[in-house]
Order: structure tokens, then sequence, then C-alpha cells
């Protein structure tokens, strides 16, 4: 792996003081992006919802429609 310096060469960057800053008025230059950023995570990728826990959540969730319902029927008739 190659380790890329992300701070610009002054003597390559215009509108640069000797120090390093900006003078009033110019853009400063961009920052580059940093692949080495941090480690690649390949322990917990992405997969969505496990079928459990979802199969739990849509029960949960046609019972208390169901309550609601026949509660809805009893107070009509």
């Amino acid at each position: 792996m190659t380790h890329i310096n992300p701070d610009p060469e002054p003597e390559r960057s215009t509108g640069l003081e000797p120090g390093g800053g900006v003078p009033p008025g110019e853009t400063p230059p961009a920052e580059s992006s940093m692949p080495e950023a941090g480690p690649q995570e390949t322990h917990n990728p992405p997969k969505g919802w496990a079928k459990g826990p979802l199969t739990l959540i849509v029960v949960l969730a046609v019972l208390v429609a169901a309550f609601f319902l026949a509660y809805a029927l009893i107070l009509i008739f």
C-alpha cells in the first residue's frame, strides 16, 4: 500500500504565501482524497435485516392491527 501525502506542494500551488497561508481573496487548494483513511471494514457488511427480527416485527404488527380491528368491530355491533 502506498502512502499519498494529502498536503499540497507549496512550490506548485498558486496563491500560497511563504508560510503556507492563503492571502485574502484567494481560494485555498482543494484537499486530495485519502484512500488510506481507515481500515477496510469486512466484519460488519451491511446486508439488511435478519429474517428472525423482521418476522417478529411483522407478526407483532399484524397482531396489533388484528386487536384494533376486533375492538372496532365489537364497538360497532
